[in-house]
């Protein structure tokens, strides 16, 4: 489970660097090559889908690595349970003497 997790964390991430990297910050870049044609989507319209899945895509990586972290903590107490502090009994009756 712990490694479905991960891949999909990779995966997301890697779509979301290219997502945000199709952007322009000055209002460019994909929206930009659609302006001189007509296109179903409009302009704005891709802006705003690219946005949407820039937002989407981030609360999902944040919401995988809770998940992640959850899962990796289970998995270490199952590997390795508390036992308590290991102490030695001293007799004391010996001491007495």
């Amino acid at each position: 489970m712990l490694t479905l997790v991960v891949v999909l964390v990779v995966i997301a991430c890697i779509i979301l660097a290219f997502i945000v990297l199709i952007q322009n910050s000055k209002g460019g870049g994909l929206a930009s090559n659609f302006a001189a044609s007509n296109q179903i989507m409009g302009v704005r319209k891709t802006t705003d889908f690219l946005e949407k899945a820039t937002w989407g895509l981030a609360a999902f990586v944040m919401v995988l690595c809770f998940v992640c972290a959850f899962l990796v903590k289970n998995e270490y107490k199952a590997n390795h349970p508390y036992e308590g502090p290991q102490t030695e009994q001293v007799d004391d009756s010996a001491a007495e003497e």
